[in-house]
């Protein structure tokens, strides 16, 4: 399995990643947890250099620079994990660059799908984990982080483009015309971490099934009584079939 995490800035997707990787290891899965941009040697370079606040790139620049560190992570390290069995988990992945570098820079979809086929492979996620988020709060968590990186020391308007794209990745007719995104299911994002993560591991449960060597899935696959129920977010999320 391939498990992308996506979000707009400061919708905590960094921490559930981290959450979520260590859920399923103690469950008893393999998982492989990597980020974008990084996650190779060559790849944290460029990670380096595009969150650069001094870093004056243009959009196709900053574009080309992650497809580069894409390529190098699905060929170094995700191909040969899902290989062996493992399960991958992306912090990132293609459906951020159609919305920060086409949405939110205006660069043709066109171009960066043609780009992206060649970095990817054609490897498409097994499902995309939306983190959702009203812009400002978002933007106050983000602002409560304290130092900020080049991404996040952009103007207000182009963070309203890049949640605007996200929203419209949750339609299926979005998805539909997008294949290589995968299914994309969406996960409130408010409240404590521990309740995201119970929301995040339901939207999960369809392809996760049972884990191996694992104690029953109650823990894994339901949420705490705290956690309240939320079946609209989960109905268009199931795996595809055929």
């Amino acid at each position: 399995m391939l498990v992308v995490l996506e979000g707009g800035e400061g919708v905590g997707k960094t921490t559930q990643w981290r959450q979520l990787a260590q859920a399923l290891r103690d469950a008893g899965r393999e998982v492989v947890a990597v980020r974008e941009p990084g996650g190779t040697a060559a790849g944290d370079r460029v990670r380096a250099l595009l969150l650069d606040p001094d870093a004056p790139l243009t959009a196709e620049a900053e574009a080309l620079l992650f497809a580069a560190s894409r390529a190098q992570l699905v060929r170094e390290v995700i191909q040969p994990a899902l290989a062996r069995g493992a399960l991958v988990l992306v912090d990132r992945f293609l459906l951020s660059t159609y919305a920060y570098q086409g949405a939110g820079r205006g660069l043709p979809m066109a171009a960066l799908r043609s780009i992206n086929a060649v970095a990817t492979a054609g490897l498409a996620p097994t499902c995309t984990v939306l983190l959702t988020l009203p812009l400002p709060e978002a933007m106050a968590r983000m602002a409560a982080r304290g130092a900020a990186d080049r991404m996040e020391r952009e103007e207000a308007a182009f963070h309203a483009r890049v949640a605007h794209a996200f929203t419209e990745a949750l339609s299926p007719a979005w998805q539909a015309a997008h294949p290589e995104v995968g299914p994309v299911c969406a996960v409130d994002a408010a409240g404590p971490p521990e309740v995201v993560l119970a929301r995040c591991l339901a939207v999960l449960a369809p392809w996760l099934g049972a884990p191996p060597m694992s104690p029953p899935m109650s823990p894994l696959m339901s949420p705490p009584a705290s956690a309240p129920s939320r079946p609209a977010e989960h109905a268009a999320c199931a795996p595809r079939h055929g």
